[in-house]
């Protein structure tokens, strides 16, 4: 970094995009290197629905230095083991991708090659009996597992208008300078190219040496003032709508997600403190939004709070994430879809890579060349983790059916057919989906592979059944210990 010289950060757009940026380059670059500022409009709104989140946001918080039931308690959060798939695959079908594996290795042989033995030979216990964060969740149970031994890993539902505000205040009080208003036009150096300022309508000049553009779908400044071709990838992914309404919450919040599948797509419950958030995912193409709507409101399972909101999204990436001195971080850079709640994990670990390949005022084209390589690979690598969801399918529908009939991605096609030949995942780099999560969707939609590791028949098919039995018992006990979901917010982070 250039001794001497403060480095001039600008960041456009509020929200959790905008406000995770600030608050960890803030806590991670240190004052008297970057000069931080966040120019953010009151008008313009945030997109703040209930959201669900991975466990890379509890690592950000950790990152932060966030007190977790805190921010769970202004946050009207609940917490989160991960995702039940309702009527996925086949109307009737519940399978769930947890957070967590499906135990230890045995002998250097992960535990579903086991379970693929027994199914052979008759068994029919579902994969997710193996799963000890399955067994807490569907009880409604949840506490912190032992950082030391970890069994599972967690994150959140909380309301994202909410988290924003959380971190503004974590980011000013980390130096974080925040400027009202709304950016009527850009300045670009006539030489290298580069934005040099942003206008606002107020009058004011924002000058900067590096730009992050968190103004979302809009990308005014990655999109519109640069640029940045698109890479459309809604032949993969055909869902290009979602509507979303907030309800009452009927019960006890559960502490995970639940993503069900119906003839024109799917829908999400999130569930908060104070209220529950509902989404309907579907394709203009084979639903009107009438239809949509009626379908939300009538699945509602408390009276709504609030008229259904209509969002438009392509999936797909701009072509850099980091183009001449701006980095797109959320929205403006790459939208997948809501499935599998990538939007702040892609922000969170944007910002992450940031801070690894972090330039000096001058930017080094190789570093912004890696941070390139690097999302669009991760990316992608997502990308292929969502379009099987659909692929997978045996619905009958119009939308399933066509989610069957499309070419997918080489790299996807190389995974299902090592799967199916060998019962292994082969994952590649920059993955962030690691074996588990990829074994619950495939052994959850019964994608049943020809075959299994061969050590796996090392020994007598009795005893694999009496370990399996043994594992399966053990993890029903321990579960039942854990206390409810409702009681552990009750006890450490009950919103006033």
């Amino acid at each position: 970094m250039n001794s001497g010289h403060q480095q001039d950060i600008v960041i456009l757009g509020g929200g959790a995009a905008g406000w995770i940026a600030a608050a960890l380059l803030a806590k991670k670059t240190g004052r008297h290197q970057t000069r931080i500022t966040l120019v953010e409009s009151e008008e313009i709104g945030i997109i703040g629905v209930g959201e669900a989140t991975v466990p890379v946001l509890a690592q950000c918080n950790a990152l932060l230095g966030i007190d977790e039931s805190d921010f769970v308690r202004r946050t009207q959060g609940t917490f989160k083991l991960g995702i039940e798939f309702c009527d996925w695959g086949v109307a009737g079908n519940r399978h769930f991708h947890a957070f967590s594996d499906y135990g230890h290795q045995v002998e250097g042989v992960a535990p579903h090659h086991y379970w693929l033995r027994l199914r052979q030979s008759g068994d029919d216990h579902p994969i997710d009996d193996y799963s000890f964060a399955y067994a807490v969740a569907k009880n409604n149970k949840f506490a912190p597992t032992d950082p030391q031994n970890p069994r599972y890993h967690h994150a959140y539902h909380f309301d994202a208008a909410l988290y924003a505000r959380y971190l503004r205040d974590v980011a000013t009080e980390l130096g974080v300078q925040r400027i009202e208003g709304k950016m009527t036009h850009v300045d670009l150096d006539g030489e290298t190219g580069d934005i040099a300022a942003i206008h606002l309508a107020n009058g004011v000049t924002v000058a900067g040496d590096l730009f992050l553009d968190c103004t979302g779908f809009a990308s005014e400044l990655l999109g519109k003032a640069l640029n940045t071709p698109f890479v459309d990838w809604s032949r993969w992914l055909l869902c290009d709508r979602a509507m979303a309404a907030p309800s009452k919450r009927p019960d006890e919040p559960t502490p995970f997600t639940r993503s069900t599948a119906h003839a024109g797509g799917w829908r999400w419950t999130i569930p908060l403190q104070h209220r529950s958030g509902n989404g309907m995912v579907y394709s203009s193409e084979f639903w009107s939004d009438d239809a949509a709507r009626d379908a939300l409101v009538s699945n509602l399972d408390g009276e709504p709070l609030a008229e259904p909101r209509l969002f438009r999204f392509t999936s797909g990436h701009r072509k850099q994430f980091w183009n001449r001195n701006c980095v797109g971080i959320g929205f403006a850079s790459s939208f997948l879809e809501p499935l599998e709640s990538t939007g702040l994990q892609l922000i969170v670990m944007g910002v992450l890579k940031l801070l690894r390949y972090f330039p000096e005022r001058t930017i080094d084209p190789v570093l912004r060349d890696e941070y390139n390589q690097l999302s669009t690979r991760e990316i992608e690598r997502i990308r292929d983790f969502i379009i099987a969801h659909y692929y997978l399918s045996r619905r009958p529908e119009p939308l399933w059916a066509a989610c069957r009939d499309i070419e997918i991605p080489d790299s996807l096609r190389h995974k299902l057919d090592v799967w199916n030949a060998t019962g292994q995942i082969a994952l590649g780099d920059s993955e962030s989906y690691m074996e588990p999560s990829w074994l619950a969707i495939l052994l959850g939609n019964g994608v049943i592979p020809a075959r299994y590791n061969i050590s796996a028949d090392l020994y007598p098919l009795d005893q694999i059944r009496k370990g399996m039995d043994l594992r399966r018992e053990e993890i029903i006990r321990s579960a039942q210990a854990v206390p409810s979901h409702q009681d552990f917010i009750n006890r450490h982070c009950k919103a006033p």
